[in-house]
């Protein structure tokens, strides 16, 4: 069974997709471009853009506007060259913060990203200076109309997956970033659609945030998702659900 924090934090992170629905849908587009342009336009032979294009389905964006996106980035020479980075730091309350970043202009993105770690009271730091305390997995989450603990726990773990953890909020799926789409494929195939589904880099430890460090540490991360540059934001947060 999940903790209560755990899935308080789904919960929170879910209801701030829900509101940001539109950014998310651009920042989507963004990372399909990228990997179309990188790796070709092909989800079977170019899996950066299939994993991007589940994230996208996952975020409710329709059909076509994904489409579009790969037919954009698989435009020859056709808009910006972007690069990927990851950035490291601590927020508010010590909490340990990764981005995941996709930019055109890393010299325009670092200070920026920089200025607003520095206002929230936190910092930058180096490079795998927070990364050891995440690991990178598949995650999906199921509403718990999805099937019973024991349903999806057979078909989840029949598919590869590596733990299934189940409350009265639902089903969480974990898999190692390489079992993912097969997992995924045998929910679709089961019928069964996620809530939401995609690879995260997953603390290994939480750190305990609540009171007014709760509240500095999300208008922190208000700041960091509004910004377009950052695709992801990963932290080890762990926030009371009231």
């Amino acid at each position: 069974m999940a903790g209560h924090s755990k899935w308080a934090n789904i919960k929170h992170r879910k209801g701030r997709q829900d509101a940001k629905r539109s950014k998310l849908w651009s920042k989507c587009s963004r990372a399909i471009i990228a990997a179309a342009k990188a790796g070709g336009p092909d989800p079977a032979a170019n899996l950066t853009l299939r994993y991007a294009i589940e994230d996208a389905k996952s975020q409710n964006m329709p059909k076509d506007t994904i489409e579009k996106a790969v037919a954009k980035g698989a435009g020859a020479g056709e808009g910006a060259d972007y690069e990927e980075i990851l950035y490291e730091g601590y927020g508010p309350a010590g909490v340990a913060v990764m981005l995941e970043i996709l930019t055109d202009n890393r010299n325009r993105t670092a200070p920026e990203v920089r200025k607003i770690f520095e206002k929230a009271g936190g910092a930058l730091g180096a490079s795998n200076s927070v990364a050891f305390q995440f690991e990178r997995k598949g995650e999906l989450l199921l509403e718990p109309d999805a099937g019973t603990e024991d349903q999806v726990m057979e078909l989840a773990l029949e598919a590869g997956a590596e733990d299934v953890e189940s409350s009265d909020d639902g089903h969480r799926i974990v898999t190692e970033p390489t079992d993912f789409l097969a997992v995924r494929q045998a929910l679709d195939a089961a019928d069964i659609a996620p809530a939401w589904a995609g690879i995260r880099m997953l603390p290994v430890n939480t750190a305990a945030c609540s009171g007014k460090d709760a509240e500095k540490f999300l208008r922190f991360l208000d700041d960091l998702e509004d910004h377009d540059d950052i695709q992801a934001v990963h932290h080890n947060a762990e926030i009371p659900d009231d």
